[in-house]
């Protein structure tokens, strides 16, 4: 299995540029990504961690040079699809890709790696108009994925788990998308090409993809109750 982490960009959002997103820190004492790789680590000890870097870079392969970095020194002008893009090998085996911006509690990644196959980390709830979203086929299979979905189910939560086979129908996909596109452009053609992606539904409050200070919030609370 191959680890992806995406970790290029500002988080700028967050008002702070002086490290990437990837570093804020949590107030339990670690960062969103030290957070992730130990929830990784703890579940799939074995597998070799891929992170994709991008902006002030030094500061996380300092941290974690036991780690393998991918550079996308074109951060600034590239989204997640082409980040994704550039970690993705040709006989990578099945991957496990995530945002480095996601802080969540570790019943989440073991429901996504019990789902099946190929899987998409999904909540049920009220979605904000800047969030990725997602709704289902009659099958109950994802349908659609994107920023643009009208009646969503819930929130596409920035963690997905898809089998070698579907990853490298995804790797074509991602070569197809625009500079700006979301990696969730990939998954809309597999999903329009009669890709098969289950649904790994966890509750609201096991994961907050972190863009806003109130989000920060949000997620320091939700790490009070979970440790």
């Amino acid at each position: 299995m191959q680890i992806i982490i995406l970790a290029a960009g500002k988080g700028s959002r967050l008002g702070n540029l002086a490290y990437p997103k990837a570093l804020t820190p949590l107030a339990n004492g670690e960062t969103i990504l030290g957070r992730q790789i130990r929830q990784i680590q703890k579940l799939i000890p074995e597998t070799l961690i891929h992170i994709v870097v991008g902006y002030r870079k030094e500061l996380i392969i300092e941290q974690y040079d036991k780690l393998n970095f991918i550079i996308n020194d074109s951060f600034a002008t590239e989204n997640t699809a082409k980040s994704l893009l550039r970690a993705l090998k040709p006989s990578q085996g099945d991957i496990l890709w995530m945002n480095g911006d996601v802080v969540f509690h570790s019943e989440a990644l073991e429901t996504l790696l019990n789902t099946g196959p190929t899987a998409m980390l999904v909540n049920i709830g009220r979605v904000a108009e800047e969030e990725v979203k997602y709704r289902l086929n009659d099958n109950g299979d994802i349908a659609e994925t994107s920023k643009e979905v009208q009646n969503p189910v819930g929130e596409a939560v920035g963690i997905n788990y898809f089998n070698e086979k579907d990853a490298r129908l995804l790797q074509a996909a991602l070569i197809n998308c625009k500079q700006n596109d979301y990696f969730e452009k990939g998954i809309e053609v597999c999903i329009q090409n009669g890709m098969q992606i289950h649904p790994a539904t966890i509750p609201y409050d096991r994961c907050v993809e972190i863009d806003f200070p109130t989000d920060l919030d949000r997620a320091n609370q939700l790490l009070a109750q979970w440790e």
